[in-house]
């Protein structure tokens, strides 16, 4: 009993230790805003604050042209990404890690041989529709009549070619996606 008090006693004082540093490490000198320099609109200082990442919004907050909506960056932006999944469509995928920046097939097998597949392996290296940003790996699994399999990573015509398909697909995805913007913000033209 003694010695559950004395760790909660220690608990205690260093969760309230934090919580102090917490504190104080927020409070600032007060810095009083210049009422030339801002607007007495609250609509226009926090789509200001907004841009200039000063703030948060709950629950939606302002989109494009200050309409309410939110605008999403991550993999549907992303034009590599969906000429990927476009191209492979066909196949079934194993891995899909947008963050991580990998998509991976399941082994596939056309039933041509039944005892050889393919898993294709494609790496993003960057976000820009350029040749050197995405990498094609392709493996082969040739399996003996005793299950025996063996699996080898191989070059062949497949992997440019679908770094090919991927990249004209990427293209197009980019120019509509640049057109859409245009459509929708008439100051970037």
């Amino acid at each position: 009993m003694i010695c559950l008090n004395k760790n909660f006693k220690k608990i205690l004082v260093l969760a309230s230790g934090i919580a102090l540093i917490g504190l104080i490490n927020s409070c600032g000198i007060w810095d009083p805003a210049d009422a030339r320099k801002v607007s007495p609109n609250a609509d226009e200082r926090v789509k200001k604050n907004l841009e200039e990442g000063k703030g948060f919004t709950i629950m939606g907050g302002l989109g494009v042209d200050g309409r309410k909506g939110t605008t999403y960056q991550f993999a549907s932006s992303n034009p590599m990404w969906r000429a990927t999944l476009e191209i492979l469509d066909f196949l079934p995928l194993s891995n899909v890690d947008y963050s991580g920046g990998i998509v991976t097939t399941d082994w596939y097998n056309e039933g041509t041989s039944s005892n050889e597949s393919i898993k294709i392996t494609i790496r993003f290296l960057s976000n820009e529709v350029r040749a050197d940003g995405i990498k094609v790996i392709i493996h082969k699994k040739k399996c003996g009549i005793q299950q025996t399999c063996t699996v080898k990573k191989v070059s062949s015509a497949l992997e440019n070619e679908l770094q090919v398909a991927i990249l004209k697909k990427a293209v197009i995805f980019a120019k509509q996606d640049t057109l859409l913007n245009r459509k929708k913000r008439p100051d970037l033209r």
